[in-house]
């Protein structure tokens, strides 16, 4: 079964071009996919986090009061942590979680013409999304300092390997 490299949509067997974007089908010769580089992924991290983050600058005052219970050792043992920070993250889960489960694609990645896809280069679905977006909203550090050290060449994240996708580059 074969799927478009540019909007992922099954095709027939021996199609020229995809029945719903008119890409033309790859070769033989010509490699599946070709991965995303680092740069252009934390560029589209980036344009991700500027549209999300002037969305949410609207309710900052209103969450900046409430807290969030943790326990800790020091002084006090129980401290609290603002709760803007921890819907922040559910927000940003959430963002990356539908656009890439529905579309395989953020805002960021459509404005650079990348994709998140299956390692076999299958469209993802929510589920895998919701992985793979797991790292990227709470553990974004630890996520790509893991990946960069254990995945160099594959250029996954730890949470793109977990979940078994792969963010490629859509050629056009």
């Amino acid at each position: 079964m074969a799927f478009c490299r540019n909007c992922g949509a099954q095709l027939p067997e021996g199609a020229v071009f995809c029945q719903n974007c008119g890409t033309p089908v790859r070769r033989a010769a010509e490699p599946a996919v070709q991965s995303a580089e680092w740069g252009e992924r934390f560029i589209a991290w980036l344009i991700d986090f500027v549209i999300i983050a002037i969305f949410l600058s609207p309710t900052k005052y209103f969450w900046s009061w409430v807290g969030w219970p943790i326990f800790g050792s020091g002084p006090a043992f129980l401290r609290w942590i603002p709760f803007s920070d921890f819907a922040d993250s559910i927000i940003y889960f959430l963002y990356w979680t539908l656009m890439e489960g529905v579309y395989g694609q953020s805002i960021g990645k459509m404005a650079l013409k990348l994709r998140v896809t299956r390692l076999d280069g299958r469209p993802i679905d929510i589920s895998v999304a919701a992985i793979q977006s797991l790292g990227k909203a709470f553990l974004l550090p630890i996520d790509c300092i893991i990946g960069w050290i254990l995945y160099p060449n594959k250029k996954q994240r730890l949470f793109n390997y977990i979940s078994g996708t792969t963010t490629v580059k859509i050629r056009s």
